[in-house]
Parts: structure tokens; sequence; C-alpha cells
């Protein structure tokens, strides 16, 4: 029998064992290779069919549910599975915890190969659904089907226009939401608004593809102050139709405080080099930590769970241990919110950030909060943090990191060890690149603390929170 044929045959009732990662459950087949599958959670029995086919392990979809796990719940959505967000609505928020804190120690050790000190409890989100301060929803002209859907008529489906999310792994398609359950109210009132003038009006949806149509997608913006900040992306100007539905949104919708729209012609949805034009009330909202005030407009990148995003900072701040002495280096800084939030006890901070709209945005936070020992630059760490650098500003006591996904570069590791901080407070959205760094960095450094949070209730993200002390000169 062919190897393709030998992939196209369904494994009959597959018991589920453990968690992975990045949201997959594994099975060990007869013949000892690891399968991991998505949707599926431990103790499920489950029919798969091979996706990927490798020598020790194989990746598969569940097919068929044969015997639920007794961790299983009802989803709360009705467009779960689908739309590709919140995959753990199937899991108690308690369970969630478990795995993602297993996941954090996991990754760690299998990855990282270093002394580790034992792993605190992960810190849960005091909110598990309308957590999200940002959301963004898009306009096409291409429905998202699924193969349900597809596989129940033998005719060609007629393209149809959707509002909602994109679907997984695909760019020009887009499954239909009504009701989110990521973000507050007015959030679901505004997309059904805007669903049904569009529709109404027979306004034209983008279509990705050919690069053709008008409205492209709407940004939405919540803070726990109240204040709601909206942007209505268009991929040009129509003067008339544009004031038409941007009045239509603000007599329908209360509580926006900032309305803006920008007009993107660009092959892609990204807005950082585009115009952002104010229609009605201010440019930004205004959100709060503690009693740290932030400016957020509608480019800046800000946590997305604000409710967890204290904690997290919380957790930040003890464990850089600050007396009120130490310079402290924060680095991807953003906006500044980490460095303004921990300044209170620190002699000065110095904020480094590559992209310069952040910087400015920094120093507005600052000048906000009536901070004044804080400075910010914008470029790569390695080039800002020379000799010469460090004489006019003084070298770090304290460093804390919070790089993207993929981690710190090796060579802001290797800068890192030159600079010899006391302590260095890593901040990582991925455990597995942030055990990879740790790694590097455990030539000079001894890991003394771990803790994760958890920022994204019902998707497999996590966060984790080191603190790593200068190893003693021997």
């Amino acid at each position: 029998m062919s190897r393709k044929k030998k992939k196209s045959l369904p494994l009959l009732n597959i018991k589920i064992e453990a968690y992975a990662a990045e949201g997959k459950s594994v099975a060990r087949l007869d013949d000892g290779k690891v399968l991991f599958v998505d949707n599926a959670i431990p103790g499920d029995v489950i029919d798969a069919a091979i996706t990927k086919d490798k020598k020790s392990w194989a990746q598969g979809k569940m097919i068929r549910l044969v015997s639920p796990s007794p961790h299983r719940i009802e989803p709360f959505c009705k467009h779960f599975g689908v739309c590709g967000g919140c995959k753990w609505q199937m899991l108690p928020y308690s369970q969630q915890l478990v795995y993602k804190q297993k996941q954090v120690a996991d990754q760690l050790q299998r990855i990282g190969q270093v002394t580790l000190p034992e792993l605190e409890p992960i810190i849960g989100s005091p909110r598990e659904r309308y957590y999200r301060n940002k959301l963004e929803f898009t306009f096409s002209t291409q429905r998202y089907r699924t193969f349900e859907e597809i596989s129940e008529r033998s005719e060609t489906f007629t393209p149809e226009p959707a509002f909602g999310f994109h679907a997984p792994g695909l760019f020009d398609k887009v499954v239909a939401i009504d009701h989110c359950y990521l973000q507050d109210e007015p959030t679901n009132l505004l997309i059904n608004t805007l669903r049904d003038y569009t529709i109404a009006n027979n306004l034209p949806y983008y279509d990705f593809k050919v690069q053709y149509g008008w409205l492209r997608n709407v940004i939405i913006r919540i803070a726990t102050t109240g204040e709601v900040l909206v942007n209505l992306v268009m991929h040009h100007e129509d003067k008339e139709a544009r004031e038409a539905i941007l009045q239509h949104i603000l007599q329908q919708v209360p509580g926006i405080t900032s309305l803006n729209y920008t007009l993107n012609g660009k092959m892609n949805d990204t807005i950082y080099d585009q115009d952002v034009i104010c229609y009605s009330g201010k440019n930004y909202i205004e959100e709060k930590l503690e009693n740290f005030r932030f400016k957020i407009s509608p480019k800046s990148f800000f946590q997305t769970n604000t409710y967890q995003a204290e904690a997290l900072y919380q957790l930040t701040r003890e464990f850089a241990g600050l007396t009120g002495t130490e310079t402290l280096y924060d680095l991807y800084c953003g906006t500044g919110s980490i460095g303004i939030f921990c300044s209170e006890k620190a002699k000065k901070v110095i904020g480094i950030e590559v992209v310069e709209d952040a910087v400015k945005d920094a120093y507005e936070n600052a000048a906000l909060n009536n901070i004044g020992h804080c400075l910010f630059f914008a470029g790569d760490v390695e080039k800002i943090c020379t000799d010469a650098f460090f004489e006019t500003h003084g070298r770090p006591d304290v460093i804390i990191t919070d790089p993207p996904r993929a981690g710190m570069t090796e060579k802001l590791v290797m800068q890192l060890l030159k600079m010899r901080a006391s302590k260095i407070v890593y901040v990582s959205c991925n455990p597995a690149t942030q055990a990879r760094d740790l790694q590097l960095l455990d030539q000079a450094y001894k890991i003394t603390r771990l803790r994760p949070v958890d920022m994204f209730p019902h998707t497999h993200h996590i966060e984790n929170v080191a603190l790593l002390e200068l190893r003693e000169l021997n």
C-alpha cells in the first residue's frame, strides 16, 4: 500500500493523553509515533485523519469525537470552531490554567535545559469573557463556508459578502460574526449596526483578491475608563458615503468618544504608515493602570487585556525589586507603559524602542503622569547602548525586556551579557523563545523566579515572567 494511501486511512479510537503546546494535544500510536491533534483535549477518544506524517511524529485532525473527556464542556459561543479564536472554550477555565502552567514548565525545561527554580502558580485573568480592549473586524466580498456547508451542496456557491473575522489561514475569506465574547459593549451593537447599514445601502465590501471595493475594516478600542475609540478604514475617499456612515454610527451607537477614519489604498491592511483622521471627539482614549494614565491613539500598542495588564506589570515591578536608587532600562518599551508603571521606585528610567511613533507616545504618557525622570530613545538596543551612551545616562542596574514572540536576537542577548545589570526581568509572550534566550543568558545569570500570567483566556497563548540575577564572579 502506498504511503499516500496509508495517510488517507482514518485512525480509530485514539485516546488523547496529554496537552502539548500551541493549542495541540497529543496521543501515542501503536507504533510509538506521537500524534499531535488540534481541537482535542486530554481524555478525549477520537477518530483522526493524518495531515502530516514524519518518521517519529505525525499531525492529524479530529474527524469524530468518539467519547468526550470528562473535562469537556459546551462552548458558549455559536461561532466556536469556525472563526478560529477562543479555541479552548470546550475546557473549563480552571483546567486551561493547569495546561498553560504545564506548557511553560515543559518548554522551559525541554528547550532551556538550565537550572530552574520552582514555577510559581499561574495568575489567571479576572475576566474570562469581554476582556480585550482592541478588536478588528473585516469587510470582505467572500464569506467563509465550512466544509460541512460545502459538502451539503453539489452546485457551486455564488460569492457572498461577510463582515467579521478572517478565517484561519485565509487572507481573503471572512467568517460572519454577529456576537463576539471578546470585547464588551458597544462592540456588538456597533458591528451589527454596521452590517445592517452597509447591506441596506448596498455599500461595496473590499475584495482582497482583485483589490477592489470600498469598506475594508473597523478597529474598536475600549478603555476601562469607559472611553471608546472607533477607526473605520476605507479603500478610497467617497465623501458623501463616508459622512453618511460615520453620522449613522454616531446616531445609533452611544458612548463613542473618538470616531476616526482612515483611507488605505494599499494592498495590505496595515495602517501604521497611513493617516488617521479624527471625525468626532478627541483623537485618542485614555486608559488607567493603578493611578497611571495612558493615552491610546488609533495606532498605539497597548496590552490587549487591560484587566490583566495591571497584574502583569505589578509582577514585573515586584521581580525588579527597585529601591529608588536604580537606573532601569526598559527594552522594547513601546509606548513606555512598563517603565512608567515602575518609575516611582527607580532613580531613572531609560526606554528603548525601534518604532519612532511609539517613542513619541511614550514621552506623552510620561508627561501625562508628571514623570520627569523617564527618557526614551528610538532605535536598536545594540546600536544605542554604547560606552558613550552609558557615560551620559548611566549603566543599567535593572533591565526589563519585553520582546515580541520571536524573542530577543542573539546579538541583543550578547549585548545584555556585556551590560551586566544586576537583574534582568524577562517578560515573554512565548515561553519557547524565552527558554532559548534564557539558555544563552545562563552563562552569566541565574534564574531565581518564574511565574506565568494568563492574558488570553480560551486561547493557548500564555505570558511568562522570569527574574534573572547576575552570578557572582569567581
